[in-house]
């Protein structure tokens, strides 16, 4: 089983990059962020002419997740209400950002984390607040299975390794010793980073700038992860970034990440 995370940075402006790349690359699953569209416009006939079926949950121009898969997915769910209830969850579901779905045992959960805009920040506080409700929402998906694979934008880098220069992290978004220690808190759950069964040296991002060719000189932030639980972690046979959809033309800013199992 092969999937795919991508924040593709609206579906509709990128949706030839993202047929492009599945002809390519035909996944199980592919779990996009930031779709930017509202579900009714949702351009699903592309992926549909593919074999694909798609479980969405969007917003007009902001925020949104989609689960495109070759088989039907079971239990899906949009948001932590399903599981926590809405008296828990309080506004956090108003933003689209977790879509959730099962597949061959495996329950998927794809996430699109707040960015956090600025430390110190209403955003910011929000972004924590955010994360400490994923941590309940995993412990409680945990509980009912232990296959769990977790990947998305998580807009957080969680090493220095991860950050093409760390200097000033510890005041930067993205990078600050509180978003780190919250994700650390999530993955004491029993999560494990997929691609760093593989690959320990640095120099491997998953987005870059849109400045300074950021790009081209490889000034980048591995934000984009796939996390497993332990049994999942041990059926890991290969995790990579593909960075080839970043050369194209109007591209997204970031570039999908695939796990095998």
């Amino acid at each position: 089983m092969q999937i795919a995370t991508w924040n593709v940075n609206s579906i509709r402006s990128r949706l030839t990059h993202g047929v492009d790349w599945l002809t390519e690359n035909p996944v199980d699953v592919l779990c996009l962020q930031e779709t930017k569209v509202v579900d009714p416009d949702f351009p699903l006939a592309p992926f549909e002419d593919m074999g694909y079926t798609a479980a969405i949950s969007g917003q007009k121009s902001y925020n949104g997740v989609a689960l495109l898969s070759r088989q039907p997915l079971e239990s899906v769910s949009a948001g932590f209400a399903p599981i926590l209830g809405e008296a828990a969850v309080g506004d956090l579901d108003d933003q689209k950002r977790v879509i959730t779905g099962v597949l061959d045992g495996v329950r998927i959960v794809n996430l699109y984390v707040p960015n956090g805009s600025a430390l110190g920040s209403d955003k910011y506080a929000y972004k924590l607040r955010w994360l400490g409700t994923l941590k309940d929402y995993l412990k409680a998906l945990l509980a009912e299975n232990p296959a769990v694979l977790v990947c998305g934008d998580f807009n957080i880098a969680l090493e220095d390794i991860d950050i093409h220069d760390p200097a000033g992290k510890d005041t930067h978004i993205m990078a600050s010793p509180v978003e780190r220690q919250a994700l650390r808190e999530i993955l004491a759950l029993g999560f494990q980073d997929a691609f760093r069964k593989f690959t320990s040296e640095g120099e491997h991002f998953s987005w870059w700038d849109y400045r300074a060719a950021s790009f081209r000189r490889n000034r980048g932030w591995r934000i984009d992860h796939h996390y497993l639980s332990p049994p999942l972690y041990e059926q890991a046979q290969r995790c990579w970034i593909d960075s080839e959809p970043r050369k194209r033309e109007k591209p997204s800013d970031h570039t999908p990440v695939v796990v095998e199992l």
